[in-house]
């Protein structure tokens, strides 16, 4: 699918954040019967979506949780415990219903939106979006994972579908991937752009021993000295070794942040794909918030270059978009205390200022 947008143009559509409704915000909070800023980050995350929405009091927001599906070539040298028949099984998953990110999901009164942006094996079924660029990335051992227009056509369909989203109300989204062999295409991503060594940003994936993950390692390696990626050029990694999904996601962000809405990104994976955006424009990390910190060892140094602190850490590593939904029952209850607790007024009760 042909994207309607350019990279140039939503990238100047991003603007800062809101800080005068951020002000107002923890005004209103300090007004609280509690001591001031006695509830901690739940208070910072009222401010936070008072800032990205531009409104003191912003409303609960409507929620969706986009999980993007695609297969990596990568996966026939052996990175993964599991083949990658799996990515299209775990597609027709989500769509019926059954997985865990279904089931978090209707727990935090999200929707699901599953995305079909380059599986080997396509699904077809009526609850799936069609974005597809190609039948899974190319095994970058051998050539470049994608081609830049390709690379660029599914950051733009990323972008796309932010809008859309925004058109039906939506002003929180939730990232979540599906890829088998897709933590080996974000560990390559991390390690060229952070420029980091390959072992410090690679972990065990969907369950590796000790032998797959030095062949994982491995084989990132002679991938990144094969293909020569330019750190410093976010578009050039992308395509020579990285996924489908993780461009779309990058997308996402983008358009979510041009039209500000609230990004609450997952594990690893979606990590990566926001050190991508982050990369195109910086003042992007502002509109993100890390839902959990992932078992995955590379995700920790993504946090750390973004300034993101996340709220969880339950050894999440199962993707999907499972943390943030794990997340936004605490987005909402930052709401409910700015919009439900009285005031000291209101309750009668002395205010000594602290």
């Amino acid at each position: 699918m042909t994207p309607t947008v350019t990279l140039a143009d939503v990238v100047g559509r991003i603007q800062p954040l809101n800080p005068a409704a951020g002000v107002k915000a923890q005004a209103a909070l300090d007004q609280k019967t509690k001591p001031r800023r006695s509830l901690g980050r739940l208070e910072d995350i009222a401010v936070w979506l008072a800032q990205v929405s531009g409104d003191p009091k912003p409303t609960i927001p409507k929620k969706v949780i986009v999980v993007a599906a695609a297969d990596h070539g990568v996966a026939a040298a052996g990175v993964s415990a599991y083949p990658s028949d799996v990515t299209a099984q775990m597609v027709m998953n989500f769509v019926s219903g059954g997985a865990a990110i279904n089931v978090l999901a209707r727990q935090a009164n999200a929707d699901l939106v599953v995305v079909d942006v380059g599986v080997k094996t396509p699904v077809v079924a009526s609850e799936l979006l069609e974005r597809r660029i190609r039948a899974g990335t190319a095994n970058m051992l051998d050539e470049p994972a994608m081609s830049l227009d390709q690379a660029l056509a599914t950051i733009g369909n990323g972008v796309d579908l932010a809008d859309d989203l925004l058109r039906k109300g939506y002003k929180c989204i939730g990232l979540g991937e599906m890829g088998i062999g897709n933590t080996t295409a974000a560990s390559a991503l991390v390690a060229c752009l952070l420029k980091l060594p390959v072992a410090d940003v690679t972990g065990r994936g969907t369950g590796l021993d000790d032998a797959g993950l030095r062949r994982k390692i491995d084989t990132i390696e002679t991938a990144i000295a094969r293909r020569q990626p330019q750190p410093d050029d976010p578009l050039d990694v992308l395509a020579k070794v990285g996924g489908l999904e993780i461009g779309f996601l990058a997308g996402v962000c983008l358009g979510a942040a041009a039209n500000r809405q609230a990004v609450i990104l997952d594990g690893f994976i979606t990590g990566a794909a926001a050190l991508i955006a982050c990369q195109l424009v910086p003042s992007l990390r502002e509109y993100l918030l890390a839902s959990h910190v992932s078992v995955e060892r590379g995700h920790r140094y993504v946090l750390a270059h973004l300034g993101l602190k996340p709220l969880l850490d339950f050894d999440l590593r199962l993707g999907e978009g499972t943390g943030a939904a794990l997340a936004m029952p605490i987005v909402d209850a930052a709401l409910h205390v700015l919009h439900d607790m009285a005031t000291f007024g209101d309750a009668g009760v002395s205010d000594t200022g602290r």
